[in-house]
């Protein structure tokens, strides 16, 4: 009898010594995968990989280790699986299906990886500070190129006739400069947020990243990231924080003193119609007539490319290949339905609603210390509590960059589609996760 109860007892803390190791490694690949995203995105797919074996042996391994629900699972299953059943209506169904899963699934795993892992304040601070690090390598080789140059004469990112002067626009890791601009909005975004809820040299060194990544962002030149990053910017400026509005028109003084081209991008939106935007007109006309003729289940995932030299009336057969329409929403109705596009929507704007449902309502810390004078009676009980308080701050500054940072990606979203691009599209599922795991992280710690 006491043999058996011995050997019970071994094999119990085997599985939680086994449970313990794959809980690190999970960390550890959420971690690298938000670090390597802008970076090395293959290399953050590998991380993602070993990160999710970890997770599936330790649901195997630790019996009190559960899968949570979080809230929007549901949209978000139902988008992959009405993507799934997209591919029969392809024109190719075949490499459909093969772009389906290189991609979808890798979406999919970094929302349950980083959802199922992160639930502990901490373990946000580091993903957030993994995301930084990773942020600040992007900017500074943004600044590289702009300082050193880079001729993109011969790429087709800007109209010449249009802007004679423009012959520089960096791009750093990314593809492009429009698909750098949209991860740079991210970024100030993030920044913003956190400004918030950090204190002392942490603050000083958001304040830092947030005018490096604006700076950054005038060197792309792209006129859609920086109108939004000032349009998110002066809505948080008007409702919340008038400091941040008082900051960005001063900004927007310097710019146009300082850079008359990046004025001249600018005000060209809305004071002539260049080839960009005339293209851009073009491809939202044919994309609707796409989704008129394929309502439910679209044209097929990842078949915009093939479909849309039939709906074609303005290159008239010329020989350049569209790959995505860009506008995230139109996009998405084309190739899975209707239906898929609102399951995306549900999730995506579900997510960003949820970023700003996060009570904030910490009190400054001189209140709370008077509050507590009388209950904290030794110093290690004013630590615990400051301690605290600082968990509560960065979670609600968090949530506040992240809610910040998917309205840069909707409205990014309308002029172009950003999440064509693999890591783009990571690192939205990943911030979707960390909302889910934040407002998971305030509710415990209210009802505590």
């Amino acid at each position: 009898m006491a043999e058996e109860y011995f050997k019970a007892r071994r094999r119990l803390l085997r599985q939680r010594r086994w449970g313990g190791r794959m809980e690190r490694v999970m960390y550890c690949a959420v971690l690298a995968e938000a670090f390597l995203i802008p970076l090395v995105p293959l290399a953050a797919t590998a991380v993602l990989l070993v990160g999710c074996a970890a997770l599936f042996l330790r649901l195997r391994i630790d019996r009190d280790f559960h899968l949570r629900r979080l809230p929007y699972d549901a949209p978000a299953l139902l988008f992959v699986v009405i993507g799934l059943a997209s591919v029969v209506a392809a024109p190719d169904i075949s490499f459909s299906f093969y772009n389906f899963y290189h991609l979808v699934p890798i979406y999919a795993l970094t929302y349950l990886l980083a959802g199922q892992t992160l639930r502990e304040t901490r373990m946000v601070q580091h993903t957030v500070l993994a995301m930084a690090g990773a942020a600040v390598i992007v900017i500074l080789y943004g600044f590289y190129q702009f300082i050193f140059g880079i001729d993109i004469s011969a790429m087709k990112w800007v109209d010449g006739e249009s802007f004679p002067e423009l012959s520089k626009r960096v791009f750093s890791t990314w593809e492009n400069p429009n698909i750098l601009a949209g991860y740079l909005d991210i970024a100030v975004c993030m920044a913003v947020g956190l400004m918030t809820g950090l204190r002392g040299v942490w603050r000083v060194l958001a304040a830092v990243v947030l005018a490096a990544a604006a700076a950054c962002l005038g060197m792309t030149y792209a006129r859609g990231a920086c109108l939004v990053i000032a349009l998110v910017l002066a809505g948080y400026g008007v409702l919340r924080d008038r400091r941040i509005l008082a900051g960005l028109l001063l900004v927007g003084a310097a710019v146009l003193f300082f850079d008359p081209v990046l004025t001249d991008r600018l005000l060209s939106v809305f004071t002539r119609i260049d080839t960009s935007s005339e293209m851009r007109l073009a491809f939202w006309e044919s994309t609707v007539a796409m989704i008129l003729d394929h309502p439910f289940l679209g044209i097929g995932w990842g078949m915009y490319f093939m479909v849309y030299p039939d709906y074609d009336f303005y290159l008239q057969g010329a020989p350049v290949q569209i790959v995505h329409a860009h506008n995230m929403y139109l996009n998405y109705a084309a190739e899975i339905g209707i239906p898929g596009a609102l399951a995306f929507l549900w999730f995506f704007f579900g997510s960003l609603v949820l970023a700003f449902r996060v009570p904030r309502r910490t009190p400054p810390w001189d209140i709370v210390l008077a509050v507590h004078e009388q209950a904290w009676k030794t110093l290690a009980d004013v630590r615990e509590g400051l301690s605290a308080w600082r968990r509560d701050k960065f979670i609600e500054g968090a949530s506040l960059g992240l809610g910040l940072a998917l309205c840069s990606v909707a409205l990014n979203g309308i002029t172009d589609h950003l999440l064509f691009n693999i890591p783009s599209s990571m690192l939205l599922w990943m911030l979707a996760a960390m909302t889910a795991a934040v407002h998971a992280i305030a509710g415990e710690r209210k009802e505590g």
